[in-house]
């Protein structure tokens, strides 16, 4: 399943997320609550001319749903571990049952738990930023002012958690992609927004120049 960008608007929309600072939210993880993410609200109460302080409109992370098979793997780890524990006729096979448990716990749930954690996304009022990556840590940005088209695609399990890959093109060879994030037509809609107002606040500064006149030489002087 499939669905592009449309010219939706924040007015008609039931679920806002919130704008808050960017250095103001750096090392925490707000939910996405409901937020303003109109035109008014993106340029904040900033000075005439100047530009507006850069907000966090959402942070994200693929769908938790992915922990579900890590966590029964746990689980079940935990409780053969428990019930075959002191019930082995070797001192060694009970050790060697807790070293294998370890390592299995590790291998199923502890990678997958910090391969999850470590795939981010943060949608600003300016830009993307994707980072992901465990040992090789890697980190991307795509700002609302290129312009870019928009698509979330679901399978049947996506569309069932309102969940979907969320897929940015901006002209490069492969589109940038929010792997499997929650409430993934909100995201959507948020980023055909926020590039909507970027490419707006863009056009009319360049009017603002070409309006201004042509100074003679002599006048800086």
């Amino acid at each position: 399943m499939t669905k592009s960008a449309g010219a939706a608007s924040a007015a008609g929309s039931t679920e806002q997320w919130a704008t808050t600072p960017l250095s103001a939210t750096r090392g925490s993880s707000p939910s996405p609550a409901a937020a303003a993410t109109s035109g008014s609200s993106l340029a904040g109460s900033s000075p005439a001319g100047s530009s507006p302080a850069e907000r966090v409109v959402a942070r994200l992370r693929p769908h938790a749903r992915r922990l579900f098979w890590p966590t029964v793997a746990l689980l079940l780890v935990c409780g053969a571990t428990g019930y075959f524990y002191g019930n082995l006729p070797e001192d060694w096979q009970n050790t060697g049952l807790i070293v294998l448990a370890a390592a299995v716990v590790v291998l199923l749930w502890l990678l997958p738990l910090a391969s999850w954690l470590n795939r981010r996304y943060t949608i600003t009022t300016r830009r993307i930023i994707f980072r992901h990556g465990f040992f090789v840590r890697s980190r991307q940005e795509l700002l609302h002012g290129r312009g870019y088209d928009v698509t979330v695609r679901q399978n049947w399990l996506q569309a069932s958690f309102r969940s979907g890959d969320v897929l940015v093109n901006s002209g490069l060879e492969h589109p940038l992609v929010l792997k499997d994030v929650p409430s993934a037509d909100l995201v959507q809609q948020v980023l055909h927004e926020l590039m909507q107002e970027s490419q707006t606040v863009i056009g009319s500064r360049r009017q603002e120049q070409s309006a201004l006149p042509d100074q003679p030489p002599w006048a800086g002087r």
